[in-house]
């Protein structure tokens, strides 16, 4: 029968990429990782690493058995630490993938309210959601639907889209074709202005400039940095524009770091989610979350 601690030592070794890597993460002498990996590789009779002198470079075969191990070991791993983390105690542990931003901005002041032990990452809807329907997580805060099976969404938010800058940057120009409805001049305007983005594919943008000017956007980002509050302070002390959502940019609005140019003819919004497994929690989690995810 194959020892389980065998694919650990082989993750170790094929991840590190050393004997002795392999050894001080798992905490075991480099003779019973060497013994690990040869009574695996005789179970599966065939050799899983080229030995080199300072490496321990995978085989072609190598290569295809972490592939084929890597999602299972994971996931057992996974298992083991929650059970590992709880186990002392009577609180819940519940796992919650959202949006860096929605965290610092809706989430950070009101965990300490929630009963219950919270593991939180960090992510994109589409990378979150898979780690969901995988059971890796439990709720995923969500700023669009997926098409999976058995995933519940919960609308929890309505947001909508504006056009900031810092209070000092000159948008009198804009200001002037927006109240004499020259949109055309208007677009020209944003097209020539630096843009900060979160990603090369625009989709916020994209969106907002579909809704206003029935047009896809010709405008090329300037900088491309891929979290909301960080744009957001790069804008209040910087020469640009960019386009986030309301309940990112109002306390900066409010406290007169950034200014609102524009909400667009048309208000472009977004609907954000509260979604999860509808097998794989209890109606007393989804109550708890509810009340940490939603608007008070």
């Amino acid at each position: 029968m194959v020892n389980l601690e065998w694919y650990r030592t082989f993750k170790a070794i094929y991840q590190t990429g050393t004997l002795t890597g392999a050894a001080v993460e798992l905490l075991i002498s480099q003779p019973n990782v060497s013994q690990h990996l040869s009574a695996l590789e005789a179970h599966v009779g065939k050799q899983l690493f080229e030995r080199q002198p300072r490496r321990m470079v995978p085989t072609d075969y190598g290569k295809l058995f972490y592939t084929q191990i890597i999602e299972a070991i994971d996931k057992l791993e996974h298992i083991e630490a929650e059970f590992r983390y709880t186990r002392t105690s009577n609180i819940p542990l519940t796992c919650i993938g959202t949006p860096k931003e929605f965290f610092n901005q809706v989430l950070a002041e009101k965990v300490h309210e929630v009963p219950a032990n919270l593991v939180f990452e960090f992510g994109v809807t589409k990378e979150l959601i898979k780690k969901l329907v995988s059971g890796k997580l439990y709720f995923v805060v969500a700023t669009h639907r997926e098409d999976e099976k058995d995933i519940i969404y919960e609308p929890i938010r309505e947001e909508s889209f504006l056009l900031v800058s810092s209070t000092t940057y000159d948008t009198g120009i804009f200001n002037q074709l927006i109240a004499t409805e020259d949109f055309d001049l208007a677009e020209k305007w944003l097209t020539d202005q630096d843009w900060y983005v979160y990603s090369s594919d625009l989709p916020i943008i994209r969106r907002f400039w579909l809704k206003n000017f029935k047009k896809r956007p010709a405008i090329k980002p300037r900088f491309i940095i891929p979290d909301f509050n960080s744009i957001l302070k790069a804008v209040a002390c910087g020469k640009g524009i960019t386009i986030a959502a309301d309940f990112l940019a109002e306390d900066l609005i409010r406290s007169q770091k950034i200014k609102e140019i524009w909400k667009g003819k048309e208000i472009t919004g977004n609907t954000m989610y509260l979604a999860y497994h509808k097998n794989n929690v209890t109606t007393a989690q989804i109550e708890m979350i509810r009340q940490l995810v939603n608007p008070q």
